[in-house]
């Protein structure tokens, strides 16, 4: 079975994707739960039987009975929505900027320097940590156990702002991790990154994983050897000649996708320390305009990254849901900044 390394810093609906298997051709055909019970060490058929009814098993990418028998070449993945961190959540009072929220579901616009989920160097002050605050004391239906199994579907980075949906319970939680994992999910973010594009929209293909010498990193793996499938539509939305401002649509989402897409084309995130983003990309490194950018870096010191709308199914309700988040300030300002410099210039030249 396959493991899944979880990171502070994960953009990702991998998270609860936990196994993926093609039955090879010569596989006799067994019933779904037996077949799983002999690829998953230490399941129980009941275990799986009730993941099969709650339509955590796919086969070719859609719900099977039990009593379904596996053949030759068909792609079974199996859902895990247990939590595969620490399960012990201190509700901390901090405050959200909750966007949406019903019964089922929140959707939160997280600020820069949030990290998602506590982890390795960040247990607490972390949005989970904030919202099991703010179910302990507005849904008093909520015991303590449903607090530590309340649901994040994805992530967005800590030094990413924007839009990040939270399931209340476990079922909407399985349906949600569905539709990333299908690529039903409408997310477009905006990014200011180094450099010109050469065509005003594109799409960027190529296989992201982990680099095989700095695991922290990720990389593209340009003709599929390593890594999964990912797939960036992009367009210009402004262009100031030094830096661009682009909209990101994901159709996949893989970790850290935009910030290694867009550094494997030449055009890093600006101040995307991770990417190289961090350093002049584009321009001269004379004194003044070395100086310009370094001011620019103090307005907007993280990737310029905002997840600015998020879209999917009610999975009660079945009503397509699309929410909005406006730009945060610091990319707002740099933005303008970037805008009156490249005005000048043209004037001046």
């Amino acid at each position: 079975m396959e493991d899944i390394i979880m990171d502070d810093n994960v953009e990702s609906e991998e998270l609860y994707e936990k196994l993926s298997i093609i039955v090879d051709k010569g596989q006799v055909a067994l019933r779904i739960d037996k077949f799983l019970m002999q690829r998953i060490e230490g399941a129980t058929r009941s275990k799986i039987q009730k993941a099969i009814e709650e339509e955590l098993v796919l086969v070719n990418d859609k719900p099977v009975k039990n009593n379904y028998k596996t053949r030759a070449a068909d792609k079974i993945v199996v859902f895990d929505t247990s939590n595969p961190e620490s399960t012990e959540i201190l509700p901390e009072d901090i405050p959200l900027d909750i966007v949406y929220e019903d019964d089922d579901l929140m959707v939160i616009n997280k600020p820069v320097g949030m990290v998602v989920h506590p982890g390795s160097g960040n247990p607490n002050h972390t949005l989970i940590n904030a919202v099991a605050w703010h179910l302990k004391h507005h849904c008093p239906e909520i015991d303590e156990k449903e607090l530590t199994r309340f649901g994040l579907v994805h992530r967005i980075d800590k030094n990413t702002s924007g839009l990040i949906v939270i399931a209340k319970k476990q079922k909407v939680m399985a349906e949600l991790a569905k539709q990333f994992a299908n690529h039903t999910v409408h997310r477009r973010y905006v990014a200011v990154v180094w450099g010109n594009f050469e065509t005003p929209e594109g799409t960027i293909i190529g296989h992201v994983g982990r680099h095989f010498k700095n695991r922290k990193l990720f990389t593209v793996y340009p003709d599929g050897d390593s890594g999964k499938d990912a797939i960036t539509h992009y367009t210009v939305l402004e262009n100031f000649n030094y830096v661009s401002v682009v909209e990101c649509r994901l159709e996949t989402g893989r970790t850290h996708q935009i910030r290694v897409h867009m550094q494997y084309k030449g055009h890093p995130l600006f101040n995307d320390e991770f990417y190289g983003g961090d350093r002049i990309v584009k321009g001269t490194v004379y004194t003044k305009y070395k100086q310009f950018v370094d001011n620019c870096f103090a307005i907007c010191p993280r990737q310029a990254l905002h997840a600015k709308e998020l879209g999917f199914v009610h999975p009660v309700t079945n009503e397509q849901l699309m929410f909005n988040s406006e730009l945060p300030q610091d990319m707002t300002d740099l933005i303008a900044k970037w805008r009156r410099y490249s005005l000048f210039k043209n004037e001046t030249e």
